[in-house]
């Protein structure tokens, strides 16, 4: 019997993909330890500092552990990501789905098998999608995680009524391209596996991760709407406000149908991604993301400096400086906290259900953060009484 631990770096995915290679070494008779002699890191390479990020975490676990298995996306990056790393880390360079099952043969089976392994978090999160074909310029996920693929929805449905009989409340749905589900042998868009997920017995509160807003169409806003059980929230990337830009990026969409497109979730909680500095994006490029951002209701804005990635059709171009990199996503952090102040500050005197997910901490229905005092992994109903900078005090 081998003791493992299992760490994952970046997104919900990569998450997800960590927990998968969890429970087939537990299924395969494993103990997860806090001494391990085995280290899986499910790592990210989305930035540049997330592959430094990355390689810290496994250089770290090299030095205690007798293996470690590199995994996740930056295990796929071109370019040997790991290069120069100790004799006992393993870079398994494979396809998610096959990931689970190369660790586990490398590391070996015994005869005792265990029972069926909970998640270690208070919401759970399930994978519905994975891969992207929409080849962003910037973007270096299609190429380490390939094409866009889908899991049967009979798949997807067993998972989520087992983690809800394992005591989970809240699931997430999650993938790199949400919006692209489909399980065309029983007729599945997005829209028909949210409205059978939420109606789950036992299912309490269902969100999705993310989607892009192409894929905001009026069969999921209807869906969202009719679904009793799902979140009031919703997190659509935008990248930038400025129509040359996302011309320059290749997405799919322009500034003025971004906001055709969530006019329908105006009472929405809408959060977003942007990238500062991207090749090209002047002052005027910038502001106008700033103000798109206002125009859109947006509260929280997850900022990225641009970072050249390898093997994407922008690989060599970063003309912005670095200073007005980070001067221009301090600005636009402030410009999002202060519109989470405002949203947290419409709520007082109002009623929610919030899931505390850690001490003393949760999060009501449309993602906005709660400080309680409530076990952790349950949902509570609370009144807003204040509002600090961390977040909404309940009465």
């Amino acid at each position: 019997m081998a003791r493992f631990s299992i760490r994952f770096l970046g997104c919900k995915v990569s998450q997800t993909d960590a927990q998968a290679v969890r429970e087939r070494l537990l299924a395969d008779g494993h103990m997860e330890s806090d001494c391990a002699d085995v280290a899986v890191v499910n790592t990210c390479c989305v930035t540049h500092e997330a592959v430094r990020k990355s390689r810290h975490a496994v250089s770290r676990a090299a030095r205690t552990h007798a293996r470690v298995y590199v995994t996740g996306c930056g295990a796929n990056l071109a370019g040997d990501a790991f290069a120069g790393m100790p004799a006992n880390v393993r870079v398994m360079a494979r396809r998610s789905e096959e990931t689970p099952e190369l660790v586990a043969g490398d590391v070996g089976a015994i005869g005792c098998v265990r029972a069926e392994a909970r998640l270690d978090r208070v919401r759970a999160f399930v994978k519905v999608q994975d891969g992207c074909s929409f080849s962003c310029n910037f973007c270096v996920v299609p190429l380490v995680r390939g094409s866009s693929r889908s899991r049967r929805a009979a798949a997807v449905l067993g998972e989520i009524r087992r983690r809800v009989d394992q005591g989970h409340r809240e699931v997430v749905l999650t993938g790199i391209n949400l919006g692209c589900y489909r399980d065309r042998e029983a007729s599945y868009t997005l829209a028909r596996l949210l409205r059978e997920a939420g109606a789950i017995p036992g299912l309490a509160r269902l969100r999705l991760s993310s989607i892009e807003v192409n894929h905001v169409s009026d069969e999921l806003v209807a869906a969202l709407r009719e679904t009793p059980t799902l979140a009031r929230h919703l997190h659509v990337p935008l990248q930038s406000g400025d129509d040359r830009v996302l011309r320059a990026m290749a997405r799919r969409y322009t500034s003025t149908t971004y906001l055709r497109r969530l006019e329908a979730l105006g009472d929405f909680n809408l959060t977003t991604d942007v990238i500062v500095g991207f090749p090209g994006e002047d002052e005027p490029a910038f502001r106008r993301t700033v103000g798109l951002v206002g125009a859109a209701g947006i509260t929280k804005v997850h900022v990225f400096p641009y970072s050249p990635r390898p093997g994407t059709r922008t690989a060599a171009e970063d003309s912005v400086p670095a200073a007005i990199k980070k001067d221009r996503g301090a600005r636009l952090r402030a410009v999002s906290h202060a519109a989470c102040i405002e949203r947290w500050r419409s709520k007082l005197g109002t009623d929610d259900v919030v899931l505390v997910d850690r001490p003393g901490r949760g999060y009501g229905d449309d993602y906005s953060p709660w400080l309680v005092d409530a076990p952790v992994g349950e949902l509570v109903r609370v009144r807003a009484g204040a509002v600090s900078e961390e977040g909404i005090l309940a009465a």
